[in-house]
């Protein structure tokens, strides 16, 4: 943008004394006639026109340009004898009359400019060629006026300023580099146990043409201005993350304790993660907010604590467990023989939660969290809120001529069912209540059933309880949901007070081989075991309340009888010479089916139930001597 400047022309203040006369003269004779006018105009013209032929080429007397006189002087002429006196009576463009302010606080900075600097210039030769042009406008009238005012009073021309914007906008974009702040994000780390964080900075970015249009007015009208700089400004998406920084810090101030509120015997110690393995597990993340903010998130890996919880998990975790009880026959209630216990699990989620919320406030003790679910049946209950009035079903089995071992299994496998509840409408599953069969759980060795042969096993009995609670359910009207026989017939199961021969007997193997019976009452059902080594007898007894069912059994029928084979002798190096041992006894093969009717009020209540059918194999003896015992065949 080109702007061009002049100083007003104004008059000498001096006129010239020698011209007074001609002047009233004339304006005399302009006022007298109208007629006159015409001649006068007439003679002026031709008066000028002589006048500006004897001034042709040189700049009319009493022109001056800022002080200096050119009267007679070609452009050129003029130009070369007022160059230095113009330039040094019009400084203007070269003093400092604009201060740019940059307001930053704290960083104030300030630069001095020049007009000229900013594209104001002082244009000699047009100012020259303005003095020249006094008197030459083309109009001969107002041209005449102009050449009296100079040879009457002297005309003062002002000199030609040039405004160039394009060097306002070159000296300001300097100025942008030199204040030109780029935009940065606040940074977030953490190595190891040392967090780092850098704070954002806001970008800064000189608006030239705004900056421009706040110069352009005074240096038009060549005046002064202390201008501020305007910027636009850029905020980063996240400036500050010293919040974020000192959380972290608090994070890792020490050791993490994550234990049980309110232990009990055998819960895991408190896990205590150091400040190394919390700094391997803090995260910094970066979460947007929106197209222009973000903040950024710190906390614990919730992938990796939970690998460090997942192991307690395990050991934390507790089956319910109702409260065991024995029926007092006397006084009808329930006495308490073993507390409940309630389920509980450890809430690896909510523990996760629990420690971000728990961490956030600076605590470093951290309960888990468990879920816990009450009992169905509480210490507390009552035998009338359970509907156990009676007893409904009891029997018996013997194991006389059974080992120690085989006597200490059947105790220690009865033990575990004794006050056991069975809600209505649940399943009993043997194998569930039976829990672990081991050396170290109280089993010993005995004689079991496996592979065909009668050998050592530990739990060897366990099949004697089985069989007397599958008797108790059986006798008292109790569906039978899976049960499965011996292999062969044991002469332990075919004797007893209410059932004598076979077909009633069950086994078990966990966990493939089950027994399980429904309580189809509407009334809890409580078990009691009894077992009295001196009358080799295990009792079992259910109580609850009888519903009116009364139930016959039919006495087995037994078929498709078959001879055991002949014995087996095997020679054993255990065994001394002369030492003869059986292992196996002698049992007929047979088919037994047993009959069950159940009635209500004199009806039947169980129709279409099938009978209970045992397919026995044929089982031979089994012979084991010491090496040179005499009158023994070979072994096979």
């Amino acid at each position: 943008m080109h702007n061009t400047a002049h100083f007003p022309t104004v008059p000498n203040r001096q006129p010239r004394s020698a011209g007074a006369p001609l002047a009233v003269w004339l304006a005399r004779l302009l006022i007298a006639s109208g007629f006159m006018t015409a001649v006068l105009a007439a003679v002026a013209l031709m008066l000028l026109a002589g006048y500006g032929l004897s001034y042709r080429g040189v700049v009319y007397p009493g022109v001056s340009a800022w002080g200096v006189d050119l009267s007679g002087k070609t452009p050129a002429d003029s130009a070369a004898a007022a160059s230095a006196a113009l330039s040094a009576a019009f400084d203007y463009p070269s003093t400092p009359a604009f201060v740019l302010r940059d307001t930053n606080p704290g960083a104030e900075r300030l630069w001095a400019a020049t007009p000229a600097q900013l594209g104001v210039t002082f244009d000699l030769p047009a100012s020259v060629s303005a003095a020249y042009e006094v008197g030459r406008g083309g109009n001969v009238l107002v041209d005449a006026l102009r050449v009296y005012q100079s040879w009457y009073g002297g005309v003062q021309v002002s000199p030609v300023v040039r405004y160039d914007e394009q060097q306002t906008l070159a000296y300001l974009n300097n100025v942008a580099q030199e204040v030109f702040v780029p935009v940065a994000e606040a940074t977030l780390s953490a190595s190891g146990t040392t967090v780092t964080t850098t704070p954002g900075q806001i970008g800064r970015q000189l608006d030239v043409l705004a900056t421009a249009a706040q110069l352009r007015q005074p240096l038009l009208a060549l005046g002064t201005a202390d201008v501020p700089l305007l910027f636009v400004e850029t905020p980063p998406l996240v400036l500050d993350a010293s919040a974020q920084a000192a959380q972290a810090q608090t994070i890792l101030r020490e050791p993490l304790t994550l234990s049980v509120e309110n232990p009990v015997e055998g819960d895991p110690a408190p896990l205590v993660i150091d400040q190394n393995a919390l700094g391997a597990m803090l995260q910094v993340r970066r979460v947007e907010d929106g197209p222009n903010a973000a903040h950024y998130e710190v906390g614990l890996d919730p992938v990796a604590l939970r690998q460090h919880l997942e192991p307690l998990a395990g050991p934390l975790t507790q089956t319910p467990q109702n409260a065991r009880f024995i029926f007092n026959d006397e006084t009808k209630q329930l006495e308490l023989l073993q507390p409940s216990r309630s389920a509980r699990q450890l809430n690896i989620d909510a523990t996760i939660a629990r420690i971000k919320d728990a961490l956030a406030q600076d605590t470093h003790s951290v309960p888990l969290v468990l879920d816990v679910i009450a009992p169905a049946v509480p210490d507390t209950a009552t035998a009338a809120e359970l509907g156990i009035t009676q007893l409904v079903s009891e029997q018996s089995t013997y194991f006389a001529g059974s080992s120690a071992e085989r006597v200490r299994n059947i105790e220690v496998a009865g033990a575990r069912f004794h006050g056991l509840l069975v809600a209505p409408g649940a399943t009993f599953s043997f194998n569930e209540h039976l829990g672990d069969v081991s050396l170290d759980s109280g089993f010993a060795e005995a004689l079991i059933i496996y592979g065909g042969r009668t050998i050592r096993g530990v739990g060897g009995g366990v099949c004697q309880v089985s069989t007397t609670v599958f008797r108790a359910a059986y006798f008292g009207g109790f569906p039978i949901e899976e049960r499965y026989s011996h292999a062969y017939r044991v002469s332990y199961y075919e004797r007893g007070d209410v059932w004598r021969g076979p077909g009633l007997d069950a086994t078990v193997y966990a966990p493939l081989v089950d027994f399980k019976f429904t309580n189809d009452s509407p009334s809890w059902l409580l078990m009691e075991v009894y077992v009295n080594p001196g009358a080799s007898r295990i009792t079992w007894r259910f109580y609850s309340t009888s519903d009116g069912r009364q139930v016959t059994v039919s006495p087995a029928e037994v078929t498709n009888l078959v001879p055991a084979p002949e014995p087996l002798y095997e020679e054993d190096a255990s065994l001394a010479a002369g030492e003869v041992k059986q292992t196996d006894y002698a049992a007929e093969g047979a088919d037994v089916a047993v009959y069950r009717t159940i009635t209500r009020d004199g009806a039947q209540i169980n129709g279409g139930e099938p009978p209970l059918t045992t397919h026995y194999q044929p089982w031979r003896a089994v012979f084991n001597y010491g090496p040179g015992t005499p009158n023994m065949p070979p072994s096979p």
